[in-house]
């Protein structure tokens, strides 16, 4: 199934964690949409920004979503009613990442080039709590599922692994000889996979920083990573315009998907593991997985 509510480039797609069949998406039309990926049917336009959407995260309860744009304003919004919450103007520019707190008390967001910071704060009235500005220019953020620490991939090719209140290296993962550009923690909360402009996706236990193992299928950097909900096998997307799924500790590839013209931004493992969605140009994808279901 092809959702085509978008005018423009689709840059964020992300699955209610309560609704199974709801996903929300957003790009370069300004606008973040929720949608039935059953029917395609859009129920709920919101067109709030200003600038370009480039990321979007769902509040763990469902009910809120935060959505960030080119000009660095982060948006907090209810689901069901459009209403604003909060419009977070901590960032200078380009927010390409959010990551709420497993308890939904916090929001992670990073800033990438301008602005070269995580940013921890309450989401429902704009509190800054800690800034990390040991990087440059953040392209993702990760919160883990199980503790107190979050994982955030830059230009300068690492993956910094943190305390979101204080600020305390755990590690610093150097695996990628240049950008990296998605990470994600899985949802058992021990392994990070991280991925990039080297075109490979590396998977590491995330207490050690040691390898698990390197997937190398793609022939162009890969953008965009997720998990399957029992964490035994990872979706990647990649600017070769193909969307491959691979088994998470062999890195053994269990398909390739090749039905996209351009460059994929974004994917989303939906929460019963059926299917993924992926963003490639203005268009939202919606694909069964073959993959055995945990």
């Amino acid at each position: 199934m092809f959702y085509t509510g978008h005018t423009d480039k689709v840059f964020a797609v992300a699955w209610s964690p309560v609704q199974a069949h709801i996903i929300a998406s957003g790009g370069r039309d300004k606008t973040v949409q929720i949608w039935n990926a059953l029917t395609g049917k859009a129920l709920y336009t919101y067109e709030g920004h200003h600038a370009y959407v480039l990321s979007l995260a769902w509040s763990p309860n469902g009910e809120y979503l935060a959505s960030g744009d080119t000009e660095g304003v982060v948006v907090i919004w209810h689901a069901s009613t459009g209403e604003t919450l909060q419009i977070y103007h901590g960032h200078v520019r380009f927010v390409r990442s959010i990551a709420w707190s497993p308890d939904g008390r916090y929001i992670a967001s990073g800033g990438d080039y301008g602005d070269s910071t995580v940013q921890v704060w309450v989401p429902f009235n704009g509190q800054l709590l800690y800034t990390h500005k040991q990087q440059y220019r953040i392209f993702a953020v990760s919160w883990s599922p199980k503790n107190s620490l979050l994982a955030s991939g830059s230009f300068d090719g690492t993956v910094h692994v943190w305390n979101p209140f204080t600020g305390d290296n755990t590690l610093i993962y150097r695996g990628h000889p240049g950008p990296v550009y998605t990470v994600a923690w899985s949802p058992n909360g021990t392994t990070i996979a991280s991925a990039g402009q080297d075109t490979t996706v590396h998977l590491w236990h995330a207490s050690t920083g040691s390898s698990i193992c390197t997937y190398s299928g793609h022939t162009q950097p890969v953008k965009a990573l997720d998990w399957s909900p029992d964490s035994r096998y990872v979706v990647s997307g990649s600017d070769d315009t193909t969307m491959q799924v691979w088994h998470a500790m062999t890195g053994e590839r269990v398909s390739t998907y090749e039905m996209h013209r351009s460059w994929i931004r974004a994917v989303a493992w939906s929460q019963d593991g059926w299917y993924v969605a992926a963003a490639s140009d203005a268009l939202v994808q919606i694909t069964p997985v073959a993959v055995v279901r945990g």
